[in-house]
């Protein structure tokens, strides 16, 4: 990790862009937290001083703190001057990266953290982008001993650390878990900024180089321990909610298998299959969620459909991707919860031949997922390369949450920051 040195212990990029600003807040509370030991220094970093004044102003007013603007730090830098990024990363310990899209705008920040001696953090959820940077700098990274660490937000720790959770908590070995996201709304229903949207859109449109990447990798399979994992219908049932669900599309997949991966050949841990689905609730729903999907994947095939896609996001989305953003009332009223169910054996019963016989279910809640669950998650995974160096993977490199943080206390973090992990049941069957 970085020395003494450095200025600041974590630097905020692009903290006047939209989700930036809710990691700004989020920074500014972690900073005043009571069981603070130590100072937190801190900045922000971005284009425009004026821009990043305002949003100091905007959080100073929010949370009650008139003299925040004059303990923050201002750094000016841009993603088309890679001298200005170098100059940031030399001043902090841990970057944390809100500029997405990630496919256009994260390698620069990589880069400059990497060669500069600085950790980085960000809240990508675009596949390609994540297993693209392990490829390339991974071996630097280690060498450098930093750590790169995707996907920090509510893509995807909640999931990537909720399989952990669900394996550690049960008496036996995890072989197979599902996990099903619900996002609850409250009167004034969901919006989501169409930042995230633009993402999708870009990385559903580039699938082929995704498998490309993944091809030139060359991995080993990781092997499946107990019986295969079967996929569900791209519409299903699930009885133990009584609710319909569909694949999640997100990154979790991709990052979960990462995690295993790792965890399988560095540390020797028992391989976990995970396959993951949102909830859709009744039939009007799932019509709905059809028409939207097969706009959508028929779209994002072409150059001047994906530019129909992203000028007109609320039309294309039904309403639920919108260039403003949820309202305040939107965020406040919004939660989700992330639910688990698990299979696998019972301490001393072999794998290879005997059937499952311990069942599991556990939960990952918390409050809004965009705006309010994915800075805590971003900013205590920053905390957590702060100050559990000792757990953390030996060597640095570019790591999931869940290689990153699997021995460290971040599930301790979130849970004393709202975004609660609890066991509902575990039993032999």
């Amino acid at each position: 990790m970085a020395t003494e040195q450095r200025p600041f212990h974590l630097v905020v990029f692009g903290a006047s862009g939209f989700t930036g600003q809710f990691v700004t807040e989020e920074v500014a509370r972690e900073q005043a937290d009571p069981e603070r030991s130590s100072r937190l220094p801190w900045a922000v970093a971005g284009r425009c001083r004026e821009r990043l004044q305002r949003v100091l102003e905007r959080a100073a007013l929010k949370l009650g703190r008139p003299t925040l603007l004059s303990e923050v730090g201002i750094i000016i830098c841009d993603i088309t001057n890679p001298a200005s990024l170098d100059e940031m990363a030399k001043q902090a310990t841990v970057v944390l990266n809100c500029v997405g899209p990630y496919r256009f705008y994260g390698e620069p920040v990589v880069k400059a953290c990497v060669e500069n001696g600085a950790s980085c953090v960000d809240i990508c959820g675009e596949p390609q982008f994540l297993e693209l940077m392990k490829w390339k700098y991974h071996e630097k990274a280690a060498e450098k001993g930093v750590y790169i660490i995707g996907s920090s937000g509510f893509d995807s720790i909640p999931a990537d650390l909720g399989v952990i959770y669900t394996r550690n908590k049960m008496n036996g070995t995890l072989t197979a878990v599902e996990s099903f996201l619900t996002i609850h709304a409250g009167p004034e229903g969901l919006c989501i900024h169409d930042g995230t949207w633009k993402s999708a859109v870009y990385g559903f449109g580039d699938q082929s180089n995704l498998r490309k990447l993944r091809h030139a990798s060359n991995l080993k399979p990781v092997p499946i321990i107990g019986p295969k994992l079967k996929r569900r219908w791209p519409i299903s049932y699930c009885r133990e909610l009584n609710v319909y669900s569909i694949p999640f599309l997100g990154a979790d997949v991709s990052v979960v298998k990462r995690t295993q991966r790792y965890l399988h050949e560095n540390l020797e841990e028992s391989p976990v299959q995970y396959a993951a689905y949102v909830t859709v609730g009744g039939i009007t729903s799932v019509i709905k969620l059809m028409f939207a999907g097969l706009f959508f994947l028929f779209f994002v095939r072409f150059g001047i459909g994906r530019q129909l896609l992203i000028k007109f996001p609320w039309l294309f989305s039904f309403g639920y991707f919108s260039k403003q953003g949820p309202t305040q009332k939107q965020v406040d009223a919004s939660s989700f919860t992330l639910t688990f169910f698990g299979q696998g054996y019972s301490q001393g019963l072999s794998t290879d031949k005997n059937k499952p016989n311990m069942r599991i279910c556990t939960q990952v809640k918390g409050p809004e997922a965009g705006y309010v669950a994915t800075p805590i998650a971003m900013v205590q995974a920053a905390m957590t390369l702060l100050n559990d160096v000792s757990d953390l993977p030996k060597a640095g490199g570019v790591f999931t949450p869940g290689a990153a943080f699997s021995r460290t206390k971040l599930i301790d973090r979130l849970n004393k920051h709202g975004i609660e992990f609890s066991v509902i049941s575990s039993s032999e069957v």
